[in-house]
């Protein structure tokens, strides 16, 4: 697999995502044996029409019956027939299949980047995974409805009528395969030309998500520091990049459908003449050369079918080898042999942490968090108070040092059982489209309604919800209720609650909510982490006042630490 940008998640090369592809229709074999069952029945049922007509012309000019004449258009209308039910089947299938195939990619393209490493997430941007999982399938999507139900039709068509050609006659066949090389020489430049294009124009795409997608979350950010200007130029410029590469695809695509008519032109024109002359030699009759013409003619629709679906099919294949890239992304392995943290403690040693760019934010940081205590950490900002979060929470890796989640070191922690002990809940409280129920269930799938209830009691948000008319069951988020910032975070305590995390770190969980939500938050929040561990990333004075500790961070380093007494006799 190859990548673009360091900063985005791989994008698949060739041999892989072919190889990805066949592991997916093996996964749906039935469908994918029915679909190909009916495309060839369809296809074979076809063939028949050309040698009929040729049949009715040669009655016509020796002088045969009209009886005849009704059995081979009776014949011809049975064909017909046969063959417009067949081919509607025949579609519908292939696009079922491709359907039930994109729907598998889509879960697991899903499920892969929720259990990929977030700091990697985080690093290719949020624009590029958006744009995997929203532009790259539906072009996917769009291919599988209408190009390769097409594709399948043509190419079987093309190839069985090569065949049905040759029987006819080899001399028809011969002149058929004149126009071979215009096509093939057509079609080489066309692939060396688009491929890169549209392989470019899926990553152009991506920023330009990226892009927007930045300025929409922060929009306010955007507005208070004046940065308007700049961030609409920089929108602008990732346009004008995407527009640019769709053009150039434009242009390569209208010049290869001019070569395609050319090749068409030649084509019919070699095969009329060699039917001409092998007439007039009385080597095949005129209704076996009018049966050939009609073959050849017969290949122009789906062979530009399948050379101009080739457009559709390339910006596919490019959407669909991001998507291959995010599935062969190596996730971490989760060992069944690794060990389960004692307890809730937290222990940071001697910890450093700077990013690739080399930017140093934390310095010989020691930290000790007892197992079932509250520690608040201070600082100003950019003081490292969210570095340490992430790294408690296993988001981040220390540059050098120890964390120890349980007294059970980082590397020898599993994955899936850190993100099982220690719960982080931030600011950004999101409310998923659903009921609320369906939001609490997320973390506890078997949850019986009155477990909700009282997870709801826990964080006092149990008399607003049933003063709702459909009370658990009420849709919120997109689509639904909009809930409060006070209310969103009080539905995220509640799932905290009702989760089995040792560990729980508020980054400023309940700063969105505003001052006069902030007591009953606060609350909430420490009843919440009764029984946990808990680390407060505070922003008031109030949540450090009522931690058992205080850790003050100072440029990324600790200069103070202790109990809220302690450290006010010290001054």
């Amino acid at each position: 697999m190859t990548g673009t940008s360091v900063d985005l998640l791989p994008i698949a090369d060739g041999p892989t995502t072919r190889r990805t592809l066949v592991r997916l229709l093996r996964r749906s074999r039935f469908r994918t044996l029915l679909a190909l069952g009916l495309s060839v029945a369809a296809t074979v049922v076809g063939l028949f029409v050309p040698p009929l007509l040729g049949r009715i012309v040669d009655v016509v000019i020796d002088g045969g019956s009209t009886s005849e004449i009704d059995s081979l258009a009776a014949g011809l209308l049975v064909a017909a027939v046969a063959q417009a039910v067949l081919s509607a089947i025949a579609i519908v299938r292939v696009a079922s299949l491709g359907e039930h195939v994109l729907a598998n990619v889509r879960e697991d393209v899903v499920e892969r980047v929720l259990h990929l490493p977030l700091a990697d997430v985080e690093a290719a941007g949020m624009g590029d995974v958006v744009a995997r999982v929203s532009g790259d399938v539906d072009a996917v999507s769009d291919a599988t409805r209408e190009a390769i139900p097409e594709l399948v039709g043509a190419g079987l068509t093309i190839g069985l009528t090569v065949v049905g050609l040759g029987i006819l006659d080899w001399r028809l066949a011969l002149a058929g395969f004149a126009v071979a090389p215009i096509q093939l020489l057509a079609t080489r430049w066309y692939l060396r030309r688009s491929s890169p294009v549209y392989a470019a124009e899926r990553v152009a795409l991506g920023r330009r998500t990226g892009s927007v997608t930045e300025v929409i979350a922060g929009a306010s950010t955007v507005t208070a520091l004046g940065l308007g200007a700049a961030r609409s130029a920089d929108v602008a410029e990732r346009s004008a990049e995407a527009n640019e590469l769709a053009l150039s695809a434009a242009r390569v695509r209208t010049r290869f459908f001019g070569r395609l008519n050319g090749a068409e032109f030649t084509g019919l024109a070699t095969v009329i003449a060699v039917g001409f002359f092998t007439v007039r030699a009385d080597a095949i009759s005129v209704g076996t050369a009018t049966a050939g013409a009609l073959y050849f003619h017969r290949l122009f629709n789906p062979f530009n079918s399948l050379l101009g679906l080739l457009d559709t099919a390339q910006d596919a294949t490019a959407a669909f080898a991001r998507l291959v890239g995010v599935l062969e992304t190596p996730a971490p392995i989760e060992r069944d042999d690794a060990e389960e943290p004692v307890d809730g403690s937290v222990s940071l040693r001697a910890v450093e942490f700077e990013y690739e760019s080399g930017h140093p934010v934390l310095h010989d940081v020691h930290i000790d968090v007892a197992d079932r205590s509250q520690t608040a950490i201070v600082g100003e900002s950019g003081a490292g108070k969210t570095t340490v979060a992430r790294l408690v929470t296993g988001i981040d890796t220390p540059s050098s040092g120890d964390v120890e989640i349980g007294r059970i070191d980082h590397r020898r922690l599993d994955r899936a059982r850190w993100r099982r002990t220690v719960n982080l809940l931030t600011q950004d409280a999101h409310v998923f489209s659903g009921t609320i129920a369906d939001n609490l269930r997320l973390v506890a799938p078997d949850a019986t309604d009155t477990e909700l209830r009282g997870a709801l009691e826990v964080v006092d948000a149990a008399g607003w919800v049933d003063r709702l008319d459909d009370g658990l069951d009420t849709e919120v988020g997109d689509g639904g209720r909009e809930l409060s910032p006070a209310e969103a975070s009080q539905l995220a305590l509640a799932r905290v609650n009702l989760s089995s995390a040792r560990v729980v770190v508020f980054d400023e969980a309940t700063a969105e909510a505003g001052a006069a939500a902030s007591r009953q938050l606060d609350a909430a929040l420490d009843a919440v982490a009764e029984g946990r561990t808990s680390i407060v990333i505070a922003h008031r004075l109030a949540q450090a006042r009522g931690a058992d500790s205080i850790v003050v961070l100072e440029r990324g380093r600790v200069v103070e630490s202790g109990a809220h007494d302690e450290l006010v006799r010290t001054d």
